[in-house]
């Protein structure tokens, strides 16, 4: 769905930049809102890290064979502490092996890559409000070069900048520019629009192989219990195969909980992109609209 957005006119013609009360106001308002959404995605994420830390110890927790009521009075305190030690963190990852590693690091380059997106792919970073209403007073009043100067200011650097900066270069260097600035602008959108696809692309990875990888642990896992099967000659004890059957299921554990979210929040982002290239696509309309007009 297209967000119409409606732009008060300045009452300043000659205004390419505005004041400083005026940016101060238009910032807080367009910071505050992200600013809260980013703080609520890292407590979602810290809840999510807590509830899969829980979700391991459990696990882990559940492979141990249970302990015999006639052992000695000697070996139950050492073993219970073996137990507790067995829960930390430190040893469900020491449990998964190499393979738990791997996607104990992808985890957190994924939530590092989720809040860079969360701060980078929003309205205020692909098409800042100020910008916007720069550019539409500088092409209504037919001060193109203005347009271009505003365009190409690294402050204003943004999705919506290079895209009209596109269509002004292509109007101001054609005879035709007119007829030739909508392709112009059409070609700068499509590949602004791919670089936010590309640039999402990294999770979907992450997404995607960390189930691989706990599947390679898994197999893992089950071959070092089947050795020990060989080892002592099919008399192998349930303690002497725990091992192997806790890597399997503590490296399953993991890739399901990395993938999971991982997926979920680069559908979030598409949607994402989708909405704002859609709506930054029709301010870019409206606003070089005038350009149309100018055949002569």
């Amino acid at each position: 769905m297209i967000v119409q957005t409606k732009i008060k006119p300045i009452k300043n013609k000659t205004s390419q930049v505005q004041t400083t009360d005026e940016i101060t106001i238009t910032e807080l308002i367009m910071t505050q809102s992200p600013r809260r959404n980013i703080f609520s995605a890292v407590i979602a994420l810290v809840a999510l890290w807590y509830a899969s830390i829980a979700l391991t110890q459990q696990a882990a927790q559940a492979q141990q064979p249970p302990q015999q009521v006639e052992q000695q009075a000697a070996e139950a305190a050492p073993a219970a502490d073996e137990g507790s030690e067995r829960g930390t963190l430190l040893s469900i990852i020491l449990d998964g092996g190499v393979v738990g590693f791997l996607i104990i690091i992808l985890s957190f380059v994924s939530v590092a890559l989720i809040i860079e997106h969360l701060l980078t792919i929003r309205r205020s970073v692909i098409m800042p409000e100020h910008v916007m209403v720069m550019l539409d007073e500088t092409i209504q009043q037919g001060q193109l070069q203005d347009a271009v100067e505003v365009c190409m200011e690294p402050m204003n650097d943004s999705l919506v900048s290079r895209v009209v900066l596109a269509g002004l270069e292509r109007y101001a260097g054609s005879e035709f520019g007119y007829a030739e600035y909508k392709p112009a602008v059409q070609e700068a959108g499509e590949d602004q629009t791919s670089r936010l696809y590309r640039k999402i692309e990294a999770i979907s990875v992450i997404g995607s192989i960390t189930p691989m990888l706990g599947l390679t642990g898994t197999v893992l896992g089950m071959i070092i219990s089947f050795n020990t099967i060989a080892s002592s000659g099919g008399t192998a004890k349930p303690d002497e195969l725990a091992d192997g059957i806790g890597q399997a299921l503590i490296t399953t554990l993991l890739g399901l909980i990395v993938a999971i979210p991982t997926m979920i929040m680069h559908s979030f982002f598409r949607n994402r992109i989708d909405s704002l290239v859609s709506e930054a696509g029709s301010r870019i309309e409206q606003m070089l609209m005038p350009l149309g007009r100018r055949q002569g």
